[in-house]
C-alpha cells in the first residue's frame, strides 16, 4: 500500500508542476476571460490518460504501479477539475452564461474525445 501511495504522490508532484508551467507559459496566449490554460491541461490530460490505459490494456508488462504513477498520479495532479468548476462558477456569477456553456461542453465532450484519441493513438 505504501508503495502505491508513493507512486501516486510522485506522479501528482510532477503533474502539479507541469500544470503550473502550462498556466505560466499560456498567460501571454490567453485572451479575454476564457480559461484556455485549464482547458488545455484538461484535454491534454485526457489524451495522456487514454494513452496510458490503452498501453496498459495492450501490454500486460505494464504494471499497476506504472498506471498509478502516470494515470492516477501524473494525470490527477496535472488536470484541474476543481479549477474548471471554479472558473465555471465565476463565469456564471459574472453573467457569462454562454461562455460557461461553451467551456463546459467543450471540456466534457472534447475531453472524452481526447481519451478516445489517446486509445486510438496506441492502436
Amino acid at each position: 500500500m505504501l508503495k502505491s501511495v508513493l507512486y501516486v504522490g510522485v506522479g501528482s508532484f510532477i503533474g502539479g508542476i507541469l500544470r503550473y508551467l502550462v498556466s505560466y507559459f499560456m498567460k501571454g496566449v490567453s485572451t479575454g476571460s476564457f480559461p484556455w490554460a485549464t482547458l488545455t491541461v484538461n484535454l491534454t490530460g485526457a489524451f495522456v490518460i487514454g494513452v496510458v490505459y490503452a498501453l496498459s490494456a495492450r501490454y500486460s508488462s505494464i504494471s499497476n504501479d506504472i498506471c498509478l504513477l502516470l494515470a492516477t498520479g501524473l494525470c490527477g495532479g496535472f488536470t484541474t477539475f476543481s479549477a474548471f468548476a471554479n472558473e465555471g462558477l465565476q463565469m456564471l456569477q459574472n453573467g457569462s452564461v454562454g461562455m460557461f456553456f461553451v467551456y463546459a461542453l467543450t471540456s466534457v465532450f472534447a475531453g472524452v474525445a481526447m481519451v478516445a484519441l489517446g486509445w486510438l493513438a496506441v492502436r
